[in-house]
């Protein structure tokens, strides 16, 4: 039977069958390379893209290998990237939208003059002795002070609660009511959990929240961040409750002795207390 008959039953061109046949008899190109990329990808159990191949063959082997080359030899020899699954749980509150975010109400207008209406609220992490301690702190905007704060050796949802029941019963602040206040957070877990924008509401408290990887939306509190860290030694404290009394001696100083510029040269109950007869 002649090649012509066989390409046309196969429905193939003559060159294209010369072409295979010429391949045929050659050795195998790629397949040294494809040992090499194999080996790679079997260490990373079938998990390593070709990024991960590129720098592992460079890192390991010493071989450096065009990206696309890697593409073509894996789509080649079929070693497929395992590509990790969604979390359903995570779909689920997506869709559910069981966490909230709110509107960036104060929209950076931190020029307050009138103590207890804005509040902004934030979590910051302290390391000392091989571990890390979480401080959780609700700050007046206009004043400056610190109206509550809680200290926590863990990230659950508590933190949280805790500090609004620490500004709750904080006795120095002289408002009877939390109502219209607004209080303003970032996006984190924290603010947007159900739980907490219940409690927030239980109080007829304004939430608000800023942008999306914006910081400098929350710009009061990450100053206050700021200075606590530059002010005291908590790195060296051995135990938490070393470093929680650190934390109360300096929440005192900085409410009470802590004199500012930008508050008229007061410490910030002063400078409250200063505002709320002008208020008058």
């Amino acid at each position: 039977m002649s090649i012509k008959l066989l390409c046309e039953i196969a429905k193939v061109s003559r060159s294209g069958y010369y072409k295979w046949l010429q391949q045929a008899d050659e050795p195998e190109k790629d397949y040294d390379d494809y040992l090499l990329i194999k080996e790679i990808f079997e260490q990373g159990k079938g998990k390593y893209g070709f990024r991960a191949i590129q720098m592992k063959l460079k890192s390991d082997k010493n071989v450096v290998m065009n990206h696309k080359k890697i593409v073509r030899i894996k789509n080649k020899y079929h070693l497929f990237t395992k590509i990790r699954k969604i979390n359903p749980y995570r779909q689920i509150m997506k869709k559910t939208q069981e966490h909230r975010t709110c509107a960036n109400l104060l929209n950076r207008n931190f020029k307050q003059t009138v103590p207890y209406k804005v509040f902004c609220t934030d979590i910051t992490y302290l390391p000392y002795y091989h571990r890390l301690a979480y401080l959780s702190i609700i700050k007046d905007i206009a004043t400056g002070e610190i109206v509550a704060w809680n200290l926590t050796n863990n990230l659950t949802m508590p933190i949280v609660f805790d500090t609004i029941k620490s500004m709750v019963n904080n006795k120095d602040l002289p408002i009877n009511s939390f109502k219209d206040v607004m209080i303003h957070s970032d996006q984190g877990f924290h603010y947007t959990h159900p739980e907490y924008i219940r409690e927030i509401k239980s109080l007829d408290m304004v939430q608000s929240m800023s942008r999306k990887g914006n910081c400098i939306d929350n710009a009061p509190i990450e100053s206050f961040f700021g200075h606590l860290k530059d002010d005291i030694d908590y790195r060296n404290c051995k135990t938490f409750e070393e470093l929680k009394q650190m934390i109360a001696g300096y929440m005192d100083y900085y409410n009470h002795g802590r004199y500012q510029w930008d508050l008229k040269k007061m410490t910030p109950v002063c400078y409250r207390n200063h505002l709320l007869v002008a208020c008058k």
